[in-house]
């Protein structure tokens, strides 16, 4: 069944690419030219920092100390506050990548890895506040109120899930740290080069997609908001906010894409992922769950 599906959809692309070249060309050159402006100088220096730090042994020195605050109220071990920050700050995948990366290297163990990267994945509040928010919806002054409906969610889902967890102790060998040298960094750069190479693919593929759900037979602009959001942010975020809708709809239509993070981000998220076999299914509960909390929020915003 899954290979019809995987047949059906490289059918329907190589067919929408053929009858509507202009527009293919159009939405893939979009989807790079946000991979090359806003995710390149943003992600490629934190991936390649992130690998020499994890493999250095240097980031075991630097979360101790704020572990030793941060574990009295969150279920957390000094090894998953890293990509918790980086999730936080800079956006998906970078969380899902480090995490699957300590995993990885035995500085995390796989039950504390297989429910924090459900949470670490979200847009990066750059992303939110220049292209959301000042760009897009013309609202720069609903920047805290939107930070706090988009990320504390994920937090406290998590919070509830691990309440009786306490990845604070040791459950997992130590490996011997490497030694800082250059072998080290170029093995960094080659492996962000790599991440970035497979985020710029996916961001390609799922803008000509959202393109192709232009087509769709759907006359309620609504459901068209939700059909393009839900497949793809950027895309969806433009042409919900481009609109006629009153921002008492569109806010929040825009809240629950930035939340959940598109059929793209879970792409991009499996993607980093699959080496560590984390189970993909409680990822996708707490997303949904997160979008549902966060639209009744904005709606609540709104009204």
């Amino acid at each position: 069944m899954k290979k019809i599906m995987y047949i059906i959809a490289l059918i329907g692309f190589l067919t929408y690419i053929l009858c509507f070249p202009k527009d293919a060309v159009m939405s893939a050159a979009i989807g790079l030219k946000l991979w090359y402006e806003k995710m390149m100088p943003t992600l490629l220096p934190v991936t390649i920092l992130s690998y020499i730090l994890i493999h250095s042994g240097i980031l075991d020195e630097l979360t101790v100390k704020l572990h030793r605050i941060v574990k009295k109220f969150f279920p957390i071990s000094n090894a998953g506050l890293y990509p918790l920050i980086s999730g936080l700050l800079f956006g998906f995948p970078l969380g899902s990548k480090i995490t699957a990366e300590l995993v990885s290297s035995e500085k995390m163990s796989y039950e504390e890895g297989s429910r924090l990267f459900c949470i670490c994945n979200n847009i990066s509040p750059a992303f939110v506040s220049g292209f959301i928010l000042t760009d897009c919806l013309h609202h720069s002054e609903l920047l805290l109120q939107t930070y706090l409906i988009l990320y504390l969610p994920p937090l406290i889902l998590y919070m509830l899930l691990c309440h009786r967890k306490n990845f604070s102790a040791s459950q997992i060998s130590q490996k011997k740290p490497t030694s800082m040298n250059f072998q080290l960094i170029d093995d960094g750069i080659m492996n962000g080069f790599e991440t970035l190479a497979k985020l710029g693919g996916y961001i390609m593929l799922f803008a000509i997609l959202a393109q192709m759900t232009t087509l769709l037979p759907v006359s309620n602009q609504y459901l068209r908001c939700i059909l393009i959001g839900f497949t793809e942010i950027t895309n969806g975020v433009a042409y919900t906010a481009g609109t006629n809708m009153a921002f008492s709809k569109t806010y929040p239509l825009i809240m629950a894409y930035t939340a959940f993070g598109g059929l793209s981000g879970f792409a991009q998220t499996a993607s980093m992922v699959k080496d560590t076999h984390f189970p993909l299914k409680p990822y996708i509960l707490t997303k949904l769950a997160g979008t549902g909390i966060t639209f009744l929020l904005a709606l609540l915003l709104v009204q």
